[in-house]
């Protein structure tokens, strides 16, 4: 079983390759290193990654700039989907980090400051599906459930319109207020809406449960809409 004490050697040797002088357990940090009249280099060693190893990082920042989380990686399945999701912790924090891999060091990333770039289709996206959303209908932290989101709040008024009979997407858009009725009637996301002549459309076996499933929230969108 690999130990924390197995790391040093492989990092250490990496680090005076590159140059730097490098000594163990200088006050709290793991390893220190320098090089010349540059900033010292500080390394925090764990065998996996974890908030404890991110929380030392983080402490180590309030003392120098360059601040290295070093990592065993297990040889067979490496880090796996969690890979992306720890590179991006990290840049986001602004550490470094090294694989340690046996007696091999790679470095991943490199300590540094990060500004990150927004995603303004992405924000726009969901400020719209805020804005167009009727109500809070969805419970925060629950899983495996249905969740109610502005197209399926549109579809249901669709649905509900043509539970009294075949109709445009013209008509329902009228009478719904839903402006993109035609776009959900061609789509037929949910396999609720099926076209019977030119334009004219009435509800499926699946459109008919669904009314009947989600009658609760077309209880409550009317109510909204009056």
């Amino acid at each position: 079983m690999i130990r924390e004490a197995d790391l040093a050697a492989p990092v250490k040797a990496h680090l005076e390759r590159q140059g730097y002088v490098v000594k163990a357990e200088v006050g709290a940090c793991d390893l220190m290193a320098v090089r010349g009249d540059e900033p010292p280099v500080i390394v925090e060693l764990k065998t996996s990654f974890s908030l404890q190893l991110v929380l030392q990082g983080v402490a180590r920042l309030a003392l120098f700039d360059h601040v290295y989380l070093a990592v065993a990686v297990p040889p067979k399945r490496g880090w796996g989907p969690r890979y992306r999701d720890i590179v991006a912790l990290c840049r986001r924090l602004g550490l470094g980090l090294l694989a340690v891999k046996g007696d091999a060091v790679e470095a991943h990333l490199d300590p540094g400051p990060y500004a990150p770039r927004k995603s303004a289709a992405r924000a726009g996206r969901l400020i719209r599906e805020f804005d167009r959303r009727v109500g809070d209908p969805n419970i925060a932290g629950t899983t495996g459930i249905k969740r109610v989101t502005a197209y399926r709040q549109d579809a249901l008024r669709c649905a509900g319109h043509l539970s009294t009979g075949e109709a445009s997407p013209a008509a329902i858009a009228r009478a719904t207020g839903v402006a993109r009725a035609g776009a959900i009637l061609r789509d037929d996301h949910y396999g609720w809406f099926e076209r019977v002549a030119h334009g004219i459309y009435r509800l499926t076996p699946n459109g008919r449960a669904a009314l009947d499933e989600w009658s609760c929230e077309l209880a409550r969108l009317a109510e909204a809409a009056e």
